[in-house]
């Protein structure tokens, strides 16, 4: 019976302390969650701000970009740049609303509706000052401060429709 009297205080001890380290990682992991949402509110209004050198600080040099996010092949951060750097020419105004952000872990899922004016042709279609909107789904893996991959789904036949794009049904072949 003694014994057990004194194994009890080790085991709550243990319990508490093992407690108390949940807790604190617990504590850890939110803190890096947050830092993880703000640098992709940071990368958003730089964005927006015309700021293309935004890549070079926050993504990792080998990041990997997937869009759409099945291809299996990955983009990289030259082709996104190059992508950004058209549609801002395309869309001088274009502005990002972040209608939702969740952290978990290692990953940002971000749903956006980008808003701007149609002043540059584009894929051959030509200006229409068309004011338009699509959105989007992105989700960011962050390690270490950098982002490493990058996810994106976006409404891209929404966006062209809106630009003047027509869809007609295939033809049948003679």
């Amino acid at each position: 019976m003694k014994k057990i009297f004194m194994i009890s205080p080790i085991v709550i001890l243990l319990c508490f302390a093992s407690g108390c380290q949940d807790k604190e990682s617990m504590k850890v992991q939110a803190e890096i969650e947050e830092q993880n949402i703000e640098l992709i509110r940071n990368f958003f209004a730089a964005i927006d701000k015309g700021n293309i050198g935004i890549y070079e600080e926050i993504f990792a040099p080998d990041a990997a970009f997937y869009s759409p996010s099945g291809i299996s092949e990955p983009l990289f951060q030259d082709h996104e740049i190059e992508t950004k750097k058209t549609y801002s020419q395309v869309f001088p105004d274009l502005a990002h609303t972040i209608e939702e952000i969740i952290a978990k872990g290692d990953k940002v899922i971000v749903r956006t509706i980008a808003r701007g004016t149609h002043l540059g042709d584009h894929a051959g279609i030509p200006v229409t000052g068309n004011k338009i909107e699509w959105s989007a789904i992105r989700i960011f893996q962050i390690d270490n401060g950098k982002i490493v991959r990058m996810w994106e789904e976006t409404d891209l036949l929404g966006l062209f429709l809106q630009i003047g794009m027509e869809l007609k049904p295939r033809e049948e072949e003679k």
